[in-house]
């Protein structure tokens, strides 16, 4: 199998290769290759998740998020997640629940996000990216939940992780009964 590097950008690259499909035909395909990324979903002993409102160039706009970031060159997953929330909420987690993983968009790319369920959150010191800027903001579930009805929360990853925390059962009724805004 050929395969040609049509561009190289920091760790991504896009990449074109003869494919045989399983009914035997066989494509040229196009793509997207991808390190690897983390999406971590703190909790407070409140019962709160820690979410961002950051500002993405690539939309031109603030989207309200859980704290992520891309997989360095041969590191460790769980050493990124928890890399990652210091960076961007300067929280550490003491307790650490591996949630699977999600292929976000397979279709044309080889990426797979590793999510994480942290707890017992301390506040910790850590650099953020010089590219972000980031908000830290908290929302209790019910919160979070009428965000995504008014369209405010729009990010898939960060709705599949929720997901993904409520049906392995990490979110129950009592976290949802307290609904005081903030």
């Amino acid at each position: 199998m050929t395969t040609t590097t049509l561009c190289q950008w920091k760790c991504f690259s896009v990449e074109q290769s003869q494919h045989t499909l399983p009914d035997g035909r066989e494509v040229e395909f196009t793509t997207v290759k991808h390190p690897g990324a983390v999406i971590i979903v703190p909790i407070d002993k409140a019962g709160d998740l820690v979410m961002l409102n950051q500002y993405r160039p690539a939309i031109k706009d603030w989207i309200l998020e859980f704290p992520a970031g891309t997989l360095e060159s041969n590191e460790d997953i769980l050493g990124c997640a928890q890399r990652e929330l210091a960076e961007e909420t300067q929280l550490s987690a003491r307790h650490w629940h591996n949630l699977g993983e999600l292929f976000p968009v397979p279709g044309f790319c080889d990426e797979v996000q590793y999510l994480f369920l942290a707890t017992d959150l301390k506040p910790c010191q850590a650099q953020c990216d010089e590219d972000e800027v980031i908000e830290v903001i908290k929302l209790t579930p019910a919160e979070f939940l009428r965000k995504v009805a008014l369209n405010e929360i729009k990010d898939a990853k960060t709705l599949a992780a929720f997901l993904k925390v409520q049906v392995l059962g990490h979110l129950t009724s009592t976290n949802f009964a307290h609904t005081e805004d903030k």
